[in-house]
């Protein structure tokens, strides 16, 4: 009777163990991170459904990204730099073209919140002891915390961008209308 028992316990700990791994902590610094990540990615994710299809195509001027391709270029850097902390890329997200803009305001949305969800995940996967531990890229020595630090305020700069761009051509953010707007 002894063995089915342990057999059972060791399966209920095997099977509850990735999924307790993958739960938001409730302090310590990524939970202060992923709290202001979630702050951003839902600006993010109001102005691009707030944005008229019409509109993803509008860009400032010659050479610089469309409304699409920045939301475009923040779902895939988040993608690829989530890798650099265990985070995993999609086979259908490429570097070279995952700025390509596709047929729908859904895929763009679909690709953009999957790259701020793959970042949180590698987050969460992190313990609060990694924060200081150290990561080269981009030919760079960062502690964790710090390159965390750096994708939220590459994620901000973008997100400044989307605003500018968003009232250039009359769309309010939704998260700054007054009521009754």
């Amino acid at each position: 009777m002894r063995l089915p028992r342990m057999f059972t316990l060791i399966t209920a700990v095997a099977v509850a163990t990735p999924a307790l791994q993958a739960q938001a902590p409730k302090s310590g610094f990524r939970a202060e991170f992923l709290g202001q990540w979630k702050g951003v990615e839902s600006k993010y994710e109001q102005l691009a459904k707030a944005t008229p299809w019409e509109k993803y195509s509008w860009r400032p001027g010659k050479g610089v990204r469309s409304v699409c391709e920045v939301f475009l270029h923040i779902g895939g850097d988040n993608y690829m730099l989530g890798k650099e902390i265990g985070g995993k890329v999609p086979a259908s997200i490429d570097p070279k073209t995952v700025e390509n803009c596709p047929d729908s305001k859904e895929k763009v949305i679909a690709t953009m919140q999957g790259g701020f969800d793959a970042f949180a995940d590698a987050v969460m996967k992190m313990s609060d002891a990694d924060a200081e531990k150290a990561l080269k890229v981009f030919g760079s020595t960062f502690t964790y915390r710090g390159y965390l630090t750096f994708n939220l305020e590459h994620a901000g700069e973008h997100l400044g961008q989307s605003i500018a761009y968003a009232r250039t051509n009359g769309i309010v953010p939704p998260w700054s209308m007054k009521p009754g707007m």
